[in-house]
């Protein structure tokens, strides 16, 4: 009975122990559970909180970021409105900005005649508020015409053109600017007279010559120019009279051939002894619509837009020379300067207008442009480049329409219908009927070859042989020029064969 007694007091605590120890572990299963839960819940309390602050971080970095960027913005404008663009682009980068010499600028100076007793007659806000009015037409009328507005000294007005990008066309683009501030302010007198307000008059001077142009100033900074050329062009102001444009004798020399002047005697300048003086007048007949010689006609229009293409034609010559692939033996810089030559000479025996040989010679310049940037069609990268650039030279679109047809048809085979598209191709293929043809097609084959395009000399001849003999120059002055030595240079390839 014991030993039963015992068994069973020993089994039941067996399974007491079993249940406290299930219990317990029961117990620790649920702790951990929850102690699981409440870390996942703190993680996940946790992770929303950083996204949540990373989002204020980034709300409040983007911002700033976008404060600083109005800022730069604002800054940068109002930059560009105080200095010139390439200016304020150099200021930006180095900090500073050297000053330039330049050749060739016409600098204008303007002055309102009587302002003095304008002054003690008119109230000082509506005073200027009218200063205001003409300063600001004038600024629309230098930004017309590519000048650079210097500064205003109180109803004085200072202007430049050839700067910060030199041109040759400055001194006919401040004359005719000039011109458009002069009518203004006559219009304005005119007005005035009618309302019974005070009279305005403006005097104008010009002249051209060297200058040194930069940046002054630390905290308030100011594009200015300096030199004789400078004190010239105040002189020219202050000797000249109320309605009139009064340039000097450089002046004249630079703009005779679009404008009827008017002489008027010399002036002594300091340093530069006695200066002639004339006063612009108009265009000249042949050059305007009118009898009056105030309103250009499409033959000003065109002489004028022949000057701009100098400095087209410099340009783009100089990035030819720059980037052009120096495996181009052929079509390089030489072969681009004798088509320009060769259109001139064909279209002026062909008897062209001006206007077509502006024309022609844009698209000789251009038409190989495009291996800059490839080889395989690169006349459709010619036309590509024309488009971009001519608009920056008041090319009109029509203008650049027929530019891009003309270097199209240089295009083999060349197919041209019209005169132009005739010479041009001419022009392109000038040298098969050339003294020096053996050693250019030389060129050509060397260049073709190291391409891919052409793999012996022999194939080569047998393709220049295939294509003299079906190639027929399309204008009679290329035909009277170089048909008997295109077929000599025929017999010669032969002879190599």
């Amino acid at each position: 009975m014991i030993f039963l007694y015992s068994f069973t007091y020993t089994f039941q605590l067996g399974l007491l122990n079993q249940f406290e120890i299930g219990f317990v572990s029961r117990n620790i299963l649920l702790f951990g559970l929850i102690l699981m839960i409440l870390i996942v819940f703190m993680f996940l309390w946790f992770r929303i909180e950083l996204r949540k602050q990373r989002s204020d971080l980034e709300k409040d970095y983007y911002e700033k970021n976008q404060a600083l960027i109005y800022q730069k913005e604002k800054a940068e404008k109002l930059l560009a409105n105080l200095l010139p663009k390439q200016t304020a682009e150099e200021l930006q980068q180095r900090g500073k900005v050297r000053s330039k010499r330049f050749r060739m600028v016409t600098v204008l100076f303007s002055d309102i005649h009587g302002f003095t007793k304008i002054v003690e007659q008119m109230n000082p806000e509506d005073l200027i508020d009218e200063l205001d009015k003409f300063f600001m037409h004038f600024d629309s009328i230098v930004e017309k015409f590519n000048i650079e507005k210097i500064k205003t000294v109180g109803d004085a007005y200072m202007c430049a053109g050839g700067i910060p990008n030199k041109n040759r066309t400055n001194p006919i683009e401040v004359i005719l600017a000039a011109m458009e501030i002069q009518h203004y302010m006559n219009e304005m007198k005119n007005n005035s007279i009618d309302e019974r307000k005070a009279i305005w008059g403006l005097r104008v001077g010009v002249h051209t010559g060297p200058v040194i142009a930069g940046v002054v100033g630390s905290k308030k900074i100011s594009y200015d120019i300096w030199g004789d050329t400078v004190n010239t062009a105040s002189r020219m102001e202050s000797s000249g009279a109320v309605g009139e444009i009064n340039i000097s004798g450089m002046t004249y020399m630079l703009v005779r051939e679009f404008f009827l002047c008017e002489y008027r005697g010399r002036m002594p300048v300091k340093y530069k002894g006695n200066i002639d003086m004339y006063f612009v007048k108009g265009f000249l007949p042949n050059m305007s619509t009118d009898l009056k010689g105030l309103l250009p006609n499409e033959y000003f229009i065109t002489k004028f837009q022949m000057l701009r293409y100098d400095d087209l034609e410099e340009e783009i010559l100089t990035k030819m020379e720059n980037e052009l692939p120096k495996n181009l033996y052929y079509h390089n810089l030489k072969h681009t300067i004798d088509v320009i030559t060769e259109v001139e000479i064909i279209g002026r025996k062909e008897g062209i207008t001006e206007a077509e040989m502006l024309l022609l010679k844009t698209a000789a310049l251009f038409h190989d442009s495009g291996f800059i940037l490839s080889y395989s069609d690169h006349e459709e990268y010619s036309v590509k480049l024309a488009r971009h650039i001519l608009p920056q030279f008041k090319y009109s679109e029509n203008q650049i329409n027929e530019i891009a047809n003309l270097i199209m048809h240089t295009k083999h085979p060349p197919k041209p219908k019209k005169l132009l598209e005739k010479i041009m191709c001419d022009a392109d293929l000038d040298y098969l009927g050339r003294t020096d043809f053996i050693p250019v097609s030389g060129n050509l084959y060397r260049e073709l070859k190291e391409n891919g395009k052409i793999k012996s000399i022999d194939e080569w001849n047998q393709l220049q042989i295939k294509f003299i003999e079906n190639h027929t120059y399309f204008t009679q002055t290329a035909q009277n020029m170089r048909d008997v030595n295109k077929f000599k240079q025929l017999d010669k390839l032969r002879e190599l064969i």
